[in-house]
C-alpha cells in the first residue's frame, strides 16, 4: 500500500491573478510543485481541469490544502458535496490552512465534526451569499445604464472556425487535451465548451454552415 501523499490546491479567478501567495503558503508547510494543483477560474462551480486532476490523485489517508475556502469554491450547496466526497467516499483529509477549525484530522468524533460542519456550512453560505449579491448589484448597473441608454454589452467573441475546427479535430482523435487547445486558441474554459457544442450542433458560428 502506497504512503499517504499531501496535495496543494490552489486557485485564482482569472489569468491576470498572481497565485504566487499560495505558492508560498503551500511551500511553506512543505508541498512541492509536483504536489500543486493550480486553476486560474471562477470559482462558481468545480468544472476545473486542475480540481477535477487533484481528485483523481487522491486516495484514502492523503491530505488536500486549500489556502481558504474561498479557494476551493464559492457555490455552497457545490462545497458541501465536494467536501463530503472528499472527506467521505476517498477517505482523503482536508485542511483550510486559514481556518484551523476545518481541519478533518482534528474532527474525527462526534463534537468535532458537528462544528466543523457548522462552521463549513456558515462559511459556505456567507461566500455564495456575498456572490449573489454582486451579481444583483451587476444587473441593477446593467438596468440603470440601459434605461439611460449607455449600456452596450459585451463585444461578442469572434473566433476563426478553421482554426477552432483543427484544434478540436486533434482533441477529438486524442491528440490534445481540451486544456492545450484552449491555450492554442487563447480561449477560456466556459468560452472553449461554448464553440465545442456550437461545433456539435451546428450553431451559433456554424449555424450557416
Amino acid at each position: 500500500m502506497s504512503e499517504p501523499m499531501r496535495f496543494g490546491y490552489i486557485r485564482v479567478s482569472s489569468k491576470d491573478q498572481n497565485e504566487a501567495r499560495q505558492i508560498k503558503a503551500m511551500a511553506d508547510i512543505g508541498i512541492t510543485d509536483r504536489q500543486l494543483f493550480i486553476d486560474k477560474q471562477s470559482g462558481k462551480d468545480f468544472n476545473r481541469d486542475g480540481y477535477n486532476a487533484m481528485l483523481r490523485c487522491l486516495r484514502a489517508g492523503d491530505e488536500v490544502y486549500f489556502s481558504s475556502l474561498d479557494r476551493m469554491g464559492r457555490n455552497y450547496e457545490e462545497i458541501k458535496q465536494q467536501w463530503a466526497y472528499i472527506k467521505n467516499e476517498i477517505g482523503a483529509d482536508i485542511i483550510i490552512m486559514d481556518m484551523p477549525i476545518l481541519d478533518t484530522r482534528n474532527s474525527r468524533d462526534l463534537t468535532g465534526t458537528l462544528i466543523s460542519d457548522i462552521v463549513l456550512q456558515l462559511l459556505g453560505y456567507v461566500a455564495q451569499t456575498e456572490r449573489e449579491k454582486i451579481r444583483t448589484r451587476q444587473a441593477e448597473g446593467i438596468a440603470i445604464a440601459k434605461a439611460a441608454g449607455k449600456y452596450k454589452g459585451r463585444k461578442p467573441i469572434e473566433i476563426d472556425p478553421a482554426a477552432f475546427e483543427e484544434a478540436y479535430s486533434h482533441v477529438a482523435s486524442g491528440e490534445w487535451t481540451s486544456r492545450h487547445a484552449m491555450k492554442v486558441l487563447g480561449l477560456k474554459t466556459n468560452t472553449y465548451y461554448r464553440f465545442v457544442n456550437e461545433f456539435k450542433t451546428g450553431t451559433g458560428t456554424w449555424a450557416d454552415k
